[in-house]
């Protein structure tokens, strides 16, 4: 059996939570556990497949074969 504690939290945060809700009748709690789980997952280690990506991205930085938003909207013809 789990026990219930009680916290305190500003207005802000409690407006910002109920923002996050998925749906109406979701509590903070499972609000804030998705929370935890979202943090939790971005600490884990990079697969070799992102870390490889990583590593061509840099090397085209490198080379110089990367373009500005700036060019990149011209070559479109983007305004």
């Amino acid at each position: 059996m789990t026990m219930a504690t009680t916290i305190q939290l500003e207005e802000k945060v409690k407006n910002k939570l109920e923002e996050m809700k998925i749906q109406p009748r979701e509590t903070y709690n499972k609000v804030i556990e998705r929370l935890i789980n979202i943090c939790t997952e971005d600490e884990e280690e990079l697969s070799p497949q992102a870390i490889k990506g990583i590593e061509l991205a840099l090397e085209d930085i490198k080379k110089g074969r990367v373009y500005s938003t700036k060019e990149v909207k011209k070559r479109l013809g983007i305004k």
